[in-house]
């Protein structure tokens, strides 16, 4: 129990900086950034716009914890849903606070920060131009907090382009707004934080170290169990090189990057995250290929790059 009480504890103290820092982003792009920036600043090319939103977090190097709201924001703004989606999954691994950190986990391996880096990048460039060629409904749940500045609930419309809320009044009247659709969306998004943080400490504290040691021999299946382990133990992608390195004579280099790739996309805390912000069916098929592609990618990767 005490365990429990320690990885909870740990889990909402690791992650709520970053929720915040998401929720107070997304507010200030509410009140302060016009609708028609957000359109000028996006690629129009579906090429160009996938390698934008793969990129975006080298500007924007936030944890996964604190992308869903701000992505949620930018597409209400006006962004292309496939670009949002891209940078949502490809921005918690490719930043530089990551590459750094990744670097320094495994200095006597450096290639894998690399390789992580990369593996990312790719699967994110396919899953951008699937979304781009088959997801034609909006994405977007049109929840209570949509509507806050309307006053009432509109109809579940596909066509509605969430274009509302924009500020346009005096300096203090936008700061005030600002606090106000933060304090809303800390609302609407935490409460999920809290129930992944206690799915999360559940799994951790029952996990059985002794399974490590049964599946490191395949590598196919190595790689599938680390990608579990990495939607359960919802580790931040800041500091989950570091766990990753501890287990490198344990499991090897495409098993690590499995953990290291899939976790940062999907995990616990974001997979509730992503079912409170979007439609279900296209979390489910998002998630579906997101799990094929990284463990078909981290097995090529160990067999290119590493030789094994």
């Amino acid at each position: 129990m005490h365990e429990f009480q320690h990885i909870f504890i740990s889990i909402i103290i690791e992650a709520f900086p970053f929720i915040l820092l998401g929720v107070l982003v997304s507010a200030v792009l509410q009140v302060f950034v016009s609708d028609r920036l957000i359109a000028q600043l996006t690629p129009r090319n579906p090429i160009a716009g996938v390698l934008f939103g793969s990129l975006l977090g080298l500007l924007l190097p936030l944890c996964e914890c604190g992308m869903i709201p701000i992505v949620r924001r930018l597409i209400r703004k006006g962004m292309p849903a496939y670009i949002g989606m891209v940078f949502i999954f490809a921005g918690p691994i490719i930043n530089p606070i990551v590459f750094v950190s990744t670097f320094n986990a495994f200095r006597a391996e450096p290639s894998i920060a690399y390789a992580r880096m990369g593996l990312a990048f790719a699967v994110c460039i396919l899953l951008g131009m699937v979304l781009y060629a088959f997801m034609k409904r909006n994405p977007l749940k049109l929840g209570l907090q949509s509507f806050v500045s309307q006053g009432s609930r509109l109809p579940d419309d596909d066509n509605y382009q969430y274009n509302h809320g924009h500020v346009n009044g005096g300096i203090q009247d936008r700061i005030q707004a600002t606090f106000t659709h933060a304090s809303e969306e800390l609302f609407d998004i935490g409460k999920y934080l809290i129930i992944g943080a206690f799915i999360t400490a559940l799994a951790q504290s029952a996990l059985d170290p002794s399974l490590l040691h049964q599946v490191s021999g395949s590598p196919a299946l190595a790689s599938l169990f680390m990608m579990a382990a990495g939607f359960v133990l919802s580790l931040c992608s800041t500091s989950d090189a570091f766990v990753a390195s501890s287990l490198h004579g344990i499991f090897g280099p495409g098993a690590l990057l499995a953990f290291l790739v899939f976790g940062p996309m999907v995990d616990v805390k974001s997979l509730l995250l992503l079912f409170a912000a979007f439609r279900s069916k296209i979390v489910v098929v998002i998630v579906a290929f997101l799990i094929a592609a990284v463990w078909i990618g981290s097995m090529l990767t160990e067999k290119l790059v590493f030789g094994i």
